[in-house]
């Protein structure tokens, strides 16, 4: 039970992720002005997508402080490297970004890395 704050911390930041490049793909791209790409940014720091991607992002902190009176750090950190391995599966999936021979070995590398890290 005490790794579902790390579970937890994991997915609320992978939401983050996805949610915030999910509407900055809608916006389009960041204007060329000053005055222009304030706007811009103002209207994304604004979007409800973009406010949930920020709670998230405490919730996120909340849930690892509970980790944190659960584990060692040296061994939940390691666990943080599965946000990598997630996102980058959901970028392909969702955005079709490329998924290069290059990154799923690094992706394999990180999950090797986290079953060893953790055993510690």
């Amino acid at each position: 039970m005490n790794y579902l704050y790390i579970a937890v911390t994991i997915a609320l930041t992978v939401f983050g992720q996805i949610a915030i490049k999910m509407q900055v793909l809608q916006a389009g791209p960041l204007p060329a002005s000053g005055h222009d790409k304030l706007l811009f940014l103002i209207r994304l720091m604004l979007n409800p997508w973009i406010i949930s991607a920020f709670a998230a992002a405490f919730l996120a902190s909340v849930s690892w402080m509970g980790a944190m009176t659960k584990f060692p750090l040296s061994h939940a950190y390691p666990f943080m490297s599965l946000n990598f391995v997630i996102v980058l599966m959901l970028s392909g999936w969702l955005f079709q970004e490329p998924l290069s021979i290059t990154k799923i070995a690094g992706v394999a590398l990180i999950c090797v890395g986290t079953i060893i890290a953790s055993q510690g």
